[in-house]
């Protein structure tokens, strides 16, 4: 069965349009753009489509690509002050140039929705599940929805990167899940997929999974994304993985619409919290 994300995601943003028009005023949501990379302007366009879709007012902040770090740290300083906003974000990647750090840990943790600066990351890895990751909640929400029992279930996580590995990982732990870890270190990663009954992947290489490395029936939640002759592909093969998995993310269509809807949500968490 292949894993629709959008009808998954549009449920979500119609409940949480329900739950904006309940609030005594509109949520401000801002994305900040440094630089003109043609794939990030696209992510950037479809979480402002989606945000109003939300009831959400969208807020697009862009910077000349040679911005310097005290310049931009300033200019989010400057956007946290931004009345009604309920959520800022830094688009990745940045410029080489830019201290990645610092520009993120100058958004208020208050307002980092993609729970990615240091002192949010540092709550979340301390329990704190109030605003988690965007593209790890949506991994969670997914495997919620197919309503499968996990419990004995071997679960490879593949990549370990702080946007989908590592908090995915820490999620499935919190809940007594059995749960394998592999990174580009792990020696015959191969042997771990044959293995797994569900496999989550956000390790950003195309073809990683293939039909013939992964057992029948295996889940397979596809959360990688590298760029091929200019198309966004996933880590898995769909063509060949589709006949295998029991469950298949796409990409695109799978597990992005699905963490913008999260995002979003944590946009409304922020929002009812200042209310």
């Amino acid at each position: 069965m292949i894993i629709d994300g959008r009808k998954i995601a549009s449920g979500i943003i119609n409940q949480l349009k329900t739950e904006v028009s309940s609030l005594p005023f509109i949520p401000v949501f801002c994305d900040c753009l440094v630089g003109d990379n043609p794939v990030s302007a696209q992510y950037v366009s479809l979480k402002a489509k989606k945000s109003i879709e939300a009831g959400i007012k969208f807020l697009r902040a862009d910077f000349p690509n040679n911005i310097s770090t005290e310049d931009l740290v300033g200019e989010i300083q400057k956007l946290n002050k931004t009345p009604d906003i309920c959520g800022l974000i830094v688009q990745l990647p940045l410029p080489a140039h830019i201290d990645r750090g610092e520009a993120l840990n100058a958004i208020a943790s208050t307002l980092d929705v993609d729970s990615i600066g240091k002192e949010r990351n540092e709550k979340f890895y301390r329990g704190d599940l109030t605003i988690m990751p965007p593209t790890a909640a949506a991994v969670m929400l997914i495997l919620d929805f197919l309503r499968q029992d996990l419990t004995n279930k071997n679960i490879l996580v593949l990549g370990q990167g702080e946007l989908v590995g590592r908090p995915v990982s820490f999620l499935l732990k919190q809940r007594g899940l059995n749960v394998i870890t592999a990174d580009k270190y792990t020696m015959n990663p191969e042997k771990l997929m044959l293995e797994a009954d569900v496999i989550i992947s956000g390790a950003g290489k195309r073809k990683l999974i293939t039909g013939d490395k992964i057992k029948k029936g295996c889940v397979v939640i596809d959360a990688g994304t590298s760029e091929d002759g200019g198309q966004i592909v996933g880590d898995a093969d769909f063509e060949s993985v589709k006949n295998v998995a029991s469950y298949f993310t796409p990409v695109p269509g799978g597990v992005g619409p699905v963490t913008v809807a999260m995002l979003l949500s944590n946009v409304v968490k922020v929002a009812k919290q200042k209310k």
